[in-house]
């Protein structure tokens, strides 16, 4: 493999000729061979957007020639586009605060607007990756500004709208199983009646919920610490740069950040992204109760309570022939699982910060976006191969519904608590209906008890 020599503050350095990365990426991939993981996509996109948000602030405020500026812009676009994607390599465990991907960014940008100015990779004479790509700029701000961009364009162009799809998918669901009659449970005992539709509608509602939380995320990402530089003070950026900057980014995002209210707070805080964290784990919570709901209401067929029948997605076994498993759900419980994980990691990091910076940022972003991408996915695939296809179990329905013991429920008005609880046991250890042994024993008249024992007026 041919290489290249690029020379930085600790003597040479041997990179892939081919590569747009430079000596700084390349001390990260020596050094820190950890996982195999790498930060998402939408991250390095986010930060390509503040490079050129950089770059036409420094070039409007005449910190930067128009001719490197225009290249930097050019080469950064394509970075947003995916077009460089490959070369993006630093791993999620890396030295701290960012450093390493800023650079990686950097770099990438810097020997790209190289080609477009017609020079050599790696002659950074023509564009240098923090002269003029870093120009007004530390890892401290930019970085963190760029976990703010891609946490809030990943909960409202994905999490957001899958959440909604569910939301929808549910709703369908209570309508359609509105008039369904069942046994209600607690304590994962027979309660009173209730309609599936009702029960639905507590899913429904439940996500609606989330998704009301989600909202809160824009109001706590809305700042970004970009123009405070190192530790808060702004060192190195021009007079309206700050204000520039954000304009350009809000224009880039289609978003409305603001400046940072306090750079000395914004840069070493990161109590705002465990503040989302905390709400993805909540929508991890709540799935995850529908998840478990799902697979307790679908489960048997035969020795299960079977209320409900799942789309078919897959074998469920390797040993029994002819097993259905839930799987969406199974698959929705590990993923929140791994959310409510994530939330544990951001918290620990979050908390460990000193002084004027917080350098475990890259672990922070990676936990959040990774919570937001498999949320997403889930909840699409819980929606489309699994909710909307889910059936009711009628007939076992209608069964359980006559020789619900609890049904008694109804009758304590009229004959006592003490009197509706002997006649609910007589009717678990007969095996007759509480409506039969209330005629047996002339409890009341047939029609008072039609009426007061229908399961329609009870729900």
């Amino acid at each position: 493999m041919a290489n290249r020599i690029e020379h930085d503050v600790l003597g040479d350095v041997k990179v892939d000729a081919d590569a747009y990365y430079g000596s700084e990426t390349q001390r990260s991939l020596n050094n820190f061979q950890i996982s195999g993981l790498r930060l998402q996509n939408e991250l390095i996109y986010a930060l390509a957007n503040v490079k050129i948000a950089a770059a036409v602030s420094n070039v409007r405020l005449g910190k930067l020639d128009k001719k490197r500026g225009d290249a930097i812009v050019k080469a950064a676009k394509e970075v947003v586009l995916g077009k460089l994607d490959d070369q993006f390599v630093v791993g999620v465990f890396q030295a701290g605060a960012g450093t390493s991907t800023n650079m990686n960014v950097n770099e990438v940008i810097a020997n790209r607007a190289i080609e477009l100015l017609h020079g050599k990779k790696g002659d950074y004479s023509i564009v240098h990756p923090n002269d003029h790509v870093n120009m007004s700029q530390s890892t401290n701000d930019a970085f963190h500004s760029a976990i703010r961009i891609a946490t809030m364009l990943s909960i409202k162009n994905k999490l957001i709208p899958s959440l909604a799809r569910l939301n929808k998918a549910l709703d369908r669901k209570s309508s359609e199983f509105g008039k369904v009659l069942k046994v209600g449970r607690t304590h994962l005992q027979d309660a009173v009646p209730m309609s599936l539709g009702q029960e639905f509608s507590a899913f429904s509602t439940a996500v609606f919920v989330e998704i009301e939380r989600m909202n809160l995320a824009e109001e706590e990402l809305q700042y970004l610490p970009i123009g405070g530089t190192a530790i808060g003070t702004g060192i190195n950026t021009p007079k309206g740069y700050k204000e520039s900057v954000i304009k350009e980014i809000n224009r880039l995002t289609g978003c409305s950040f603001k400046n940072a209210k306090n750079f000395f707070y914004e840069i070493p805080d990161q109590s705002s992204e465990a503040f989302v964290s905390g709400l993805l784990r909540n929508v991890a919570i709540v799935l995850n109760k529908i998840a478990n709901d799902l697979r307790l209401l679908t489960s048997g067929p035969s020795t299960g309570f079977g209320d409900i029948i799942l789309p078919e997605v897959q074998p469920g076994s390797s040993i029994m022939p002819g097993k259905i498993n839930p799987s969406v759900p199974e698959m929705v419980n590990m993923v929140c699982f791994e959310v409510i994980g994530n939330d544990s990691v951001v918290a620990n990091a979050a908390q460990n910060g000193q002084l004027q910076l917080n350098v475990f940022t890259p672990l922070i972003a990676f936990k959040l976006l990774q919570s937001i991408e498999i949320l997403s996915n889930a909840v699409d695939t819980l929606t489309t191969k699994c909710i909307n296809g889910i059936r009711a179990n009628e007939k076992l329905l209608r069964e359980r519904l006559e020789h619900d013991m609890s049904i008694a429920t109804a009758l304590s008005p009229y004959i006592g608590y003490a009197r509706a609880a002997e006649i609910a046991r007589k009717s678990y250890h007969t095996g007759k209906t509480v409506r039969q042994i209330c005629l047996d024993e002339k409890v009341m008249s047939r029609d008072k008890l039609d009426r007061i024992l229908d399961p329609k007026n009870l729900i």
